[in-house]
């Protein structure tokens, strides 16, 4: 089982820059689906992006546009780039691995889920 840890949070100002990046303890060239998830705090934890091994990719419509998933298979190593960020992109920011891209995936779909990257965005 490969583990994903994540990290690149931090505080920074609207409408700043942040890259998150999920490093895998193993190759990541067998995994079909890699996501981002957050969750702010009194809210679910929901989708914000996905990625395929061949680059397809699907996001949230809150983040569509600002925010870029990718993924280095070579450095087993996926990234999420949030550009013009607001503060209600305030959250911890998850990634995790599934068989399948989806558009909408509850997660609870999940097994488990790693430590989390806080992202905060406040002047």
């Amino acid at each position: 089982q490969v583990q994903l840890v994540e990290s690149g949070g931090g505080l920074v100002q609207p409408g700043g820059s942040l890259r998150l990046s999920c490093a895998a303890s193993g190759s990541i060239a067998s995994i079909n689906a890699i996501y981002w998830y957050r969750q702010a705090p009194g809210k679910q934890r929901e989708l914000v992006a996905g990625i395929t091994r061949d680059g397809r990719t699907t996001y949230a419509e809150a983040v569509r546009g600002r925010f870029t998933i990718s993924r280095d298979n070579a450095k087993n190593t996926a990234y999420l780039q949030m550009h013009s960020l607001k503060p209600e992109d305030t959250a911890v920011y998850y990634c995790n691995s599934y068989w399948r891209l989806a558009r909408t995936l509850d997660a609870g779909n999940f097994a488990s889920w790693g430590q989390g990257t806080q992202v905060t965005v406040s002047s």
